[in-house]
């Protein structure tokens, strides 16, 4: 076990956790924050330091969903070992890849979401409001972060663009490489604050990590000249701590992020078209080609963007798909709980007899 130790408040724990503990809870265990997720086991940050668990196969039987780093754990004080799970306050999650629909979380507990782009061809507002979906849905602060400032001749031109897609996510250019990126990203920097970057390889992402830090923990690589994408440098989740007390998770490159269920995160970062639909017509209007319908008229008065609307359309078509494959999935395993219920009660009756 590490040497290193940090109080709870310094591991960003919350009363929203406190009130999940009982009595028995505090006497046959402690609270943990997971700073990594291996295979077999998780690394552990504690008032006791720093160790390696392992977690019951019973228990991760019984999870809705993966241990994913930020997650707080009660650990055995009697062994290296996961008691049981505590929720968190925020969750960032995305749909998990292949045809499962399994929703695979990001990071847990999260403050701020720093959501990084650059000045170049992997500038996309499309992907912003993707991010920010997501963000907003997992109830945490986006920041939208632009890096490689100093490479751009007008840096002002995508901050205008960037502060389109949303009213309330705050907008920073900077060079990842400089000190003074720890500066502009300070006031999100407190003690006991947890953030995360997401975007694209290549972006910049583990460089600041390293900047924040102040020594090169992270991998870096450039961009490929021929179309400006990332090469994957990062390729796990860990938690770092920082001088100023706050903790930052670095993340791995995510050029394809598909949405889960995010109602809620699609109307914050789509307010304006929201706030337009209530002036429709009909108020089941899908603002496609229905008379009377604001948002379309908004489209054709130039007041809104068609690329903000036909993003807007596709994340509710992903949402949706989300949604249904949630529901067909429960309805699976409920299904599956009846006839397991079943078997065994034939299975008792046939001892009995």
């Amino acid at each position: 076990m590490s040497s290193s130790t940090f109080s709870l408040a310094r591991l960003g724990w919350r009363p929203f956790h406190s009130q999940q503990l009982t009595l028995d809870d505090l006497e046959t265990a402690h609270p943990a924050r997971v700073t990594g997720v291996h295979r077999s086991a998780l690394t552990v940050v504690s008032e006791q330091g720093t160790t390696t668990v392992s977690v019951p196969p019973q228990l991760l039987g019984s999870l809705e969903r993966p241990i994913t780093v930020g997650d707080w754990v009660l650990i055995e004080r009697d062994a290296a070992r996961v008691q049981r799970t505590i929720a968190p306050y925020s969750l960032i999650k995305r749909q998990g890849a292949g045809s499962g629909h399994r929703l695979q979380p990001i990071a847990a507990n999260l403050d701020t979401l720093f959501v990084v782009t650059s000045c170049n061809d992997d500038f996309n507002l499309s992907r912003l409001e993707r991010y920010l979906a997501l963000a907003f849905e997992g109830r945490v602060e986006p920041v939208i972060v632009i890096t490689k400032a100093d490479l751009c001749d007008q840096p002002e031109t995508y901050i205008e663009q960037a502060s389109s897609v949303s009213t309330t996510a705050p907008v920073i250019a900077l060079n990842a490489m400089d000190d003074t990126a720890a500066t502009a990203l300070a006031p999100w920097l407190q003690s006991g604050q947890t953030v995360a970057f997401v975007g694209s390889s290549g972006v910049g992402k583990s460089t600041l990590v390293n900047t924040l830090l102040g020594q090169s923990l992270q991998e870096t690589r450039g961009i490929r000249e021929d179309d400006s994408r990332g090469r994957h440098t990062t390729t796990s989740r860990e938690m770092f701590p920082l001088d100023s007390g706050a903790w930052v998770i670095d993340t791995p490159g995510m050029r394809e992020l598909k949405v889960g269920a995010i109602d809620s995160g699609l109307r914050t970062v789509f307010d304006d078209i929201e706030s337009l639909a209530r002036e429709c017509h009909f108020r089941d209007c899908r603002h496609e080609s229905e008379a009377g319908c604001a948002v379309l008229a908004a489209v054709a008065a130039g007041t809104l963007d068609p690329r903000r609307l036909a993003n807007y359309h596709k994340l509710q078509r992903e949402a949706a798909l989300a949604e249904m494959s949630i529901r067909e999935r429960r309805a699976r395993d409920r299904q599956f709980g009846r006839m397991t219920a079943s078997a065994m009660k034939v299975k008792q009756q046939r001892k009995r007899r």
